[in-house]
């Protein structure tokens, strides 16, 4: 397992660099480097929504996905935990002057999925368990690193806590993923991979600040992406 480990590194070690940094990096480069990551963000998504086999079901799983969601408020649940990760932290860590709890929390979040709920995380140390390929998570990790050090210059240290989410979500899927992908077929992988392509595209306008999606309600769809797949292939391919 190699992997979530460097995935989890990376967050900590961007968090820990940009945290100390503070205001020595420049207002331009901190304003201007989220819309990078937001792009990239976005590129990674549509590489993975190209892979789809049957669009049709992942968008039901999508639409789906979301309604339970909302239904459930995840993301509500989600918030409340941040704010009391930031009570945590603001005990010997407090985050850049000026921003307000309402930007700490949109900000966190949106990291939150980035780093421990995106479909190349949780789809990479899945394949990395069954084939041993760390590309992914690799890709991840380079994008993790500049975009924890950027954030956590405004959000501080609470930032480095994310990697401990991160590694136990990976971690566990790459425990189960001999038991979880003999079960799919290749569709069901490609279409999975696609419903979080399009999570993540979701995610990079709002870390861009474009279009604040609420990405939290999203994921359920990725627990159902490939059930409905495989239904779709036995009842409506013929």
């Amino acid at each position: 397992m190699i992997g979530p480990f460097v995935n989890g590194a990376s967050v900590v070690l961007g968090s820990l660099t940009g945290a100390s940094m503070g205001n020595k990096i420049s207002e331009n480069l901190r304003t201007k480097m989220p819309l990078v990551f937001g792009v990239s963000s976005m590129g990674l998504g549509i590489a993975m929504i190209v892979k789809v086999k049957f669009l049709p079901a992942v968008i039901l799983a999508l639409l789906v996905g979301t309604a339970i969601g909302e239904l459930l408020h995840l993301e509500d649940y989600i918030m409340k935990l941040a704010s009391k990760t930031r009570g945590f932290i603001d005990t010997f860590a407090k985050p850049a002057e000026g921003i307000t709890h309402e930007e700490f929390l949109g900000k966190f979040v949106a990291i939150l999925v980035l780093f421990c709920a995106s479909g190349t995380g949780i789809f990479g140390a899945m394949n990395e368990g069954m084939t041993g390929d760390t590309s992914l998570l690799m890709v991840k990790s380079f994008l993790d690193l500049f975009t924890a050090a950027i954030f956590a210059t405004a959000l501080g240290y609470s930032v480095a806590t994310l990697a401990i989410p991160q590694f136990v979500i990976q971690g566990s899927l790459f425990l189960l993923a001999t038991k979880i992908l003999p079960l799919t077929t290749p569709f069901m992988i490609a279409d999975f991979s696609a419903c979080g392509g399009l999570i993540m595209v979701a995610t990079g306008f709002r870390i861009a600040g474009i279009k604040p999606f609420s990405v939290a309600n999203m994921l359920p769809a990725l627990f159902i992406a490939m059930p409905i797949s495989a239904l779709w292939v036995r009842f409506m391919v013929h």
